[in-house]
Order: structure tokens, then C-alpha cells, then sequence
């Protein structure tokens, strides 16, 4: 198997503490030293703040309201209320600077990925749903920037936080800390082993939404297929039971959840309650003042809620480990260039640099290629072929022969399994893939139009094309008549997919676009298939020109696409069964004759009919 080949298990909610890609998430905030720095000593304030206050507390009714010195009591009332304002500048800045960090870290690691899933080769995306991958570019990365800004932060200062209430506690009464910590061993069974039950049920919500999603979408998509075989019913009673198990985990998170809270509350009491009785007992002793017990209690208060923290911060870490794994397992993967100087450096060829392609003059050689898509499973066997720059080579055969793969390793979509593919004697293996593929133009039968523009779309190719090129183009593609009659011409609006255009003006657009990127090397994948009469002749005549002075490889059902070819190349069961010109290939009586009287004898008798005016029987 690949190392781009899916893992089909599903998506784990958590995955073990893994030290190595915690120290790769925190990496990510080392490009903003200052701004770490800054809130880690916004959050540091912050605590001291919550540690002194009680202190002071303390003060106001031993000094203060116990001896009956008002001057003493307004001044620390006034310190109060001054910590009060200055802990809340202090967390505003805290909760800006944090939000700055945390956003920094997410916007640089999703758009590495975004950069490193653009130039990772095909075979990536070949078994892989493309919501898996947005998946990963949304949901996983959210998790490790939050990680990597607010939750280290946060462990750093509740851990902080929990010495110095531990310290602060100590040293105000000893027994009555030592007597509060007893507590601490249930609260932790309940932190645990609740809480982990809790976040498996919210997982189990999360994985029912995203099937009622994708039941959701399926529905839309298909919706047409569903109305025309009556299978509304079936299709609902399968939502429903989507909808039901939803409904089911919804509720045991709930249940789950409405447990826990008041269960970690009532530990949390318990333990209060015990020191408070103990307390009573200190005070009418006179062991201990009012003031000390009110301190004692609110640092009692403080001291549970980092250890709550700490349970929720780290199943966030072991969320963040879980799409860690697969943030890092996709952006380790190496890129087309990569592959290329890896298959180099195990000796295929001499290592070298990859060289920038020059002015391609258009030379193609297969020298014994041999392709799978998975190993062990060749799709071409020792294929080898030489085309002449400006030459058109058509390629026919049955369906899975593989003609399109033969144009995804001219297009350095795939790295041949042995042999070599040379353009103008050069390896595609070592070129630089910007600058070839810049010089390769193809037009396939499912056409990809982006949202945009008109002209968006023509430019794509050519960002710095004129008005007077783009003129050039759209006239020789046939298309200025569909596009000046759209409502704002070049800049009409179009739709995702060009979903608003008919098929016939997407491959017009397509072939516009195209002759616009002046291509030395062209590629047409079935482009004439799926569109009618009329547009089919508006499009041979933009084949005309888009096919002189380039080499062209051309897979085609059409016989007038077919017939114009230079040479033809019949594929069957991933080799060269016979190649020649349509005349010389069907005086051979061989392969291709079977395919040329069962595809293309109909259509040539309906072109010659049509010509001459009369009609078929």
C-alpha cells in the first residue's frame, strides 16, 4: 500500500499524550515570542491579583472592622475595588492578546496546509473523500491553534495558580488544608471517570451530526435520481434513523452531563463543609480569627477550579493529539517535487536538481513505461512511443484500457512505476513541475469553470493576458456569441462549477481558455463528448486552432476528431495494440476495425448523411 492510501478506520475523538507532536503544536507559536510573553505575563498578573485579594479580605476584618478602625478599612476597600479595575484591564488584555496568539497560530498552520495539500501529488487524493481533507483544514487545526495558544496557557497558569493556593492555604492553617485536600481523591474519580464518559458522549453527537450532514447532502445531490425512482420513503425512514440515533446520543450527553456538574459540586461542598465544621471549632477556640476563615474559604473556593481546568484542558490535549496525527500525518507527506528527488536519490537516475523547463518545442517519448495506480496492479505495461512536436495523436480503446493514463503521466500527475517520460529529451522526473505544466494546456470532458467571472475563468491560464489576446481567443474558440449575450458580457457572473452554463458553453469557455494559455502541449480528454450538434461544430472549428503548431494527444469517441489525427494509438489492456493513421489501421482488419465498425461506422454514416442532406433510415 501507498503511503497516500486512506485509512478507512473512523476518525478517533482522542488519541495517547504524544510528547512529539505537543512540542511540533507548540512550535507554532515560537514565531511570536513578544506575544506569548505578553500573555503569559497578562495571565501571571492576573493570578497574583486573585491570590491577594483574599488577603486583603482577610485585613479588612481582623484590622478593620474587628478593631473598629475605619480609616484602616477604607483604605484596604480601596485597594480592593483597585485590584478589582486593574483585574479588569488585566483580563481584557489577557483575553485580546490570547485570542491574537491563538488566531496567528491558526491562521499560519491552516494555510501550511492549504499550501502543502495544493502540491501534494494525485495519488493523495485519489482514495481520500474530499470532506476528510477539508476536515482536516477546518475542525483539526482549530483544535491544535486553540491548544498551542489558550490551552498551554492555561495549564501553565491554573498549575501556577494551584501552587499558590496549596502555598497560600499551608501557611494560613495547615490542618485545615491537610483536612480540605481529603476531598481531592473523590473529586478526582469524578473528573476522570465521568468526565471521560461525558466527552466519549458528546463524540458519539458529534459522529451523528456529521451522518445526518452527509445523508443531508447525499439527498441534495441526488435528489433528481431519488424523485425519479419514488424512493422518497426509503430515503426518509434512513434520515430518520440518523435522526434517531442522533437523538439518542444527544440525550445521554445530556444525562451524562447534568451528573457531572452537580456531582463535582457536591464534592466540591462536602470538602467545604468539613473544613468550615473544623474551623468553627479553631474560632470559638480562638485559634483562629473570622478574617482567617473568610481567607481560608475563598482560597478553598479557588482551589478546585484549577483542577477542573486541568481535566478539561487536557482532553482538549488529547483531542488535539487525535487531529495532530492527522494534521502532521498529511503535511509529512511529500510533495510531487519531493517524490520526484526521492525516486532520484534511490538511483533511478543521477541525482540532480530539478531544472527549469525551457520553451517546450513539443517532442514526447515514453521509454517503457510501466504504471499502477496501486502496486502490484499495473495500468500500462512497457508502453514506449515517440510523438514529433506538432504532431495530433489520438488515442481510442475500450473503457479502462488506459488512455487517460496516459495523459495523467504526460501531465506529471503520476510518477511512472519504471521507464521515463522525456519532453524535448528532458525527464519529467527532474524538471521543475511550475514551469512545464505552465506550458501544457487540457480541456476535459467534465469541464472545471470556477466561480467568478467570465473573464476570471478566461484568464486563469494567463493572468497577464490583454483584452486584445483575450478578444483573439474567445473569437477563435467560438464562444464570443454565447458570452456577449450574457448580462454584463466578460464580467457576468458565474456560478460554482459553472453550474449556470450550459454544457456546451463550459467547453467553449474551457477551449477559450486554453487557446488563450498558448499551450506547446495539449490534452483533450474527451472534450467533444457530451454536447450536442451544433456545439460540437462550433468546436471543431476551435480545435482547428487549437491544434496547429501544438503536439496534442487527443482520447476521442468522435470519428471527425479521430480521422483528423496525425496517428492513431489504439489502446488495449494497458499497451499499444496498433497505431497508424484511420486509413492504414483499417485496411488492417485488426483492433482497430472492430472499434471503428462498432463506435464510428453510425456516426460516419450520419456525418455523410447530414452533409448531403438526406436523412438516415
Amino acid at each position: 500500500m501507498s503511503e497516500y492510501d486512506l485509512d478507512l478506520e473512523e476518525d478517533v475523538e482522542e488519541r495517547p499524550f504524544n510528547k512529539e507532536h505537543f512540542a511540533r503544536i507548540l512550535s507554532y507559536a515560537r514565531p511570536y515570542p513578544k506575544t506569548v510573553a505578553l500573555a503569559t505575563a497578562l495571565t501571571l498578573t492576573g493570578i497574583i491579583i486573585g491570590l491577594v485579594e483574599p488577603l486583603m479580605f482577610r485585613a479588612a476584618l481582623d484590622q478593620g472592622i474587628h478593631t473598629g478602625d475605619w480609616r484602616v478599612l477604607g483604605a484596604i476597600l480601596s485597594g480592593i475595588l483597585g485590584l478589582r479595575v486593574l483585574s479588569l484591564l488585566v483580563s481584557r488584555a489577557q483575553i485580546k492578546t490570547t485570542n491574537y496568539l491563538g488566531q496567528k497560530v491558526l491562521f499560519d498552520l491552516r494555510q501550511g496546509l492549504f499550501e502543502h495539500v495544493e502540491h501534494l501529488p494525485f495519488s493523495f487524493f485519489d482514495r481520500r473523500p474530499a470532506g476528510k481533507i477539508i476536515s482536516r483544514i477546518t475542525n483539526d487545526v482549530n483544535h491544535i491553534g486553540n491548544l498551542a495558544a489558550s490551552g498551554v496557557i492555561n495549564v501553565v497558569s491554573q498549575m501556577v495558580s494551584l501552587v499558590g493556593i496549596i502555598v497560600i492555604m499551608m501557611s494560613l492553617h495547615w490542618r485545615m488544608a491537610a483536612l480540605s485536600f481529603t476531598t481531592i481523591p473523590f473529586l478526582a474519580l469524578v473528573l476522570t471517570k465521568l468526565r471521560w464518559a461525558l466527552q466519549s458522549a458528546w463524540g458519539d453527537t458529534r459522529k451523528a451530526v456529521a451522518d445526518i450532514n452527509a445523508h443531508l447532502n447525499e439527498t441534495i445531490q441526488g435528489l433528481q435520481v431519488i424523485q425519479a425512482f419514488g424512493r422518497e420513503d426509503t430515503n426518509s425512514a434512513k434520515f430518520d434513523r440518523s435522526n434517531r440515533k442522533f437523538f439518542g446520543a444527544y440525550m445521554r450527553a445530556i444525562r451524562l452531563d447534568q451528573a457531572f456538574w452537580p456531582l463535582a459540586d457536591l464534592v466540591g461542598a462536602a470538602g467545604t463543609c468539613i473544613v468550615i465544621w473544623y474551623g468553627a471549632k479553631e474560632y470559638l477556640a480562638g485559634r483562629v480569627t473570622l478574617g482567617l476563615m473568610l481567607a481560608f474559604t475563598n482560597y478553598l473556593g479557588k482551589f478546585w477550579a484549577p483542577i477542573s481546568t486541568f481535566s478539561r484542558v487536557w482532553s482538549q490535549i488529547l483531542s488535539a493529539m487525535a487531529s495532530a496525527e492527522r494534521v502532521f500525518g498529511i503535511l509529512d507527506l511529500k510533495t510531487e517535487m519531493a517524490e520526484s528527488k526521492e525516486i532520484v536519490e534511490r538511483g533511478v537516475l543521477e541525482p540532480v536538481e530539478a531544472e527549469t523547463m525551457p520553451p517546450i518545442e513539443g517532442k514526447v517519448e515514453f521509454d517503457h513505461v510501466t504504471f499502477g495506480y496501486r502496486a502490484k496492479e499495473p495500468v500500462l505495461h512497457d508502453v514506449s512511443f515517440t510523438v514529433e512536436p506538432g504532431e495530433t495523436i489520438a488515442l481510442v480503446g475500450p473503457t479502462g484500457a488506459g488512455k487517460t493514463t496516459i495523459i495523467n503521466l504526460l501531465a506529471r500527475f503520476y510518477l511512472p512505476t519504471e521507464g521515463k517520460i522525456l519532453v524535448d529529451g528532458r525527464d519529467l522526473m527532474t524538471v521543475d513541475l511550475e514551469s512545464y505544466r505552465k506550458q501544457i494546456g487540457m480541456v476535459l470532458q467534465d469541464t472545471f469553470i470556477f466561480s467568478g467571472t467570465i473573464m476570471d475563468n478566461l484568464r486563469f491560464g494567463k493572468l497577464d493576458a490583454t483584452q486584445e489576446e483575450i478578444d483573439r481567443a474567445v473569437e477563435a474558440a467560438c464562444a464570443k456569441e454565447f458570452i456577449e449575450n450574457m448580462p454584463g458580457g466578460f464580467e457576468a457572473e458565474v456560478k460554482e462549477r459553472g453550474t449556470n452554463l450550459s454544457s456546451g458553453q463550459r467547453q467553449l469557455l474551457a477551449f477559450a481558455r486554453a487557446i488563450l494559455a498558448n499551450p506547446r502541449i495539449l490534452i483533450l480528454d474527451e472534450a467533444t463528448s457530451s454536447v450536442d450538434p451544433e456545439t460540437e461544430r462550433l468546436i471543431q472549428q476551435a480545435m482547428k486552432v487549437l491544434l496547429k503548431g501544438r503536439t496534442s494527444f487527443i482520447i476521442a469517441h468522435r470519428l471527425s476528431t479521430v480521422r483528423a489525427a496525425d496517428r492513431i494509438m489504439v489502446i488495449e489492456d494497458g499497451k499499444i495494440a496498433e497505431e497508424g493513421t484511420h486509413d492504414e489501421l483499417v485496411q488492417t482488419k485488426g483492433k482497430y476495425t472492430s472499434l471503428y465498425e462498432a463506435q464510428f461506422k453510425s456516426q460516419e454514416h450520419r456525418l455523410t448523411t447530414e452533409t448531403s442532406g438526406g436523412h438516415s433510415t
